[in-house]
């Protein structure tokens, strides 16, 4: 019989990150992997990881459109905590992706610059697993609202955001209490760090992806978006649409 997964059937109503992270690798080992972008949240799972197990897969998206701090940080955040960064990139080069779109993809179609350097490398990235950590928290965006701790997608993947509950208070004193480097451009007045050409600084007050493709009426590049939910009663989210209409 499948086993089926949800956050009241694991009882993770009151658990910590660390906790749902070391249930995560115990679970799904060695079919379980975390996506980061070296982002504040990102290194908050990056730190547990590196002290609970850090031969764990960790994929970084490299669109050869990242900030330079974004690449040196990398770096040093292997250097530092000895983690398996495994790097995934687009099947074609820049040049074709230039002459696919436009010199300036990223400005002229962003959604079809994020698949191809983004969405299609994930992709590949989680072929195989059954498990896909990520840094995700409902109060980010108001695109993530509804993140649960918990998520399974068509094909049996269950995604853990184990930061869900997680506010941004809670994330930079963590940085502080265990004196976790975050990226340096955090203090430069970038709350989510992406590709240059797509990421602007941002004034305070604002939610933490308003500097993400400014002007574009688009809050997420597609990575978490692109799969199909289920719900704990079994209906995907297509299938609960369809019978709402119908009502």
């Amino acid at each position: 019989m499948e086993k089926k997964y949800s956050e009241k059937s694991i009882g993770f109503n009151h658990s910590g990150p660390r906790e749902i992270l070391e249930w995560a690798l115990k679970e799904f080992w060695p079919d379980i992997a975390m996506s980061t972008g070296f982002g504040a949240s990102g290194m908050v799972l990056i730190h547990m990881i590196s002290t609970i197990n850090p031969k764990m897969k960790i994929i970084f998206l490299n669109t050869g459109f990242h900030f330079k701090e974004t690449l040196e940080f990398k770096e040093k955040v292997i250097q530092k905590y000895g983690v398996n960064i495994i790097e995934y990139q687009a099947l074609i080069s820049k040049e074709e992706l230039f002459k696919t779109i436009s010199p300036h993809p990223y400005h002229d179609d962003p959604d079809r610059c994020c698949h191809m350097n983004k969405v299609e490398p994930m992709q590949r990235a989680i072929k195989g697993l059954r498990a896909w950590i990520s840094a995700l928290r409902r109060d980010q965006s108001p695109t993530r609202v509804n993140t649960h701790i918990l998520e399974e997608y068509e094909g049996g993947l269950i995604k853990i955001n184990p930061l869900a509950n997680w506010t941004k208070k809670e994330v930079w004193n963590y940085l502080y209490q265990h004196k976790v480097p975050y990226h340096p451009l955090h203090d430069q007045g970038y709350p989510s760090i992406g590709c240059e050409p797509c990421t602007q600084s941002v004034g305070e007050g604002s939610h933490e992806r308003s500097g993400r493709w400014v002007g574009k009426g688009k809050l997420e590049c597609g990575i978490h978006t692109f799969l199909k939910k289920v719900d704990p009663e079994g209906e995907n989210e297509n299938q609960k649409s369809k019978v709402k209409n119908q009502n």
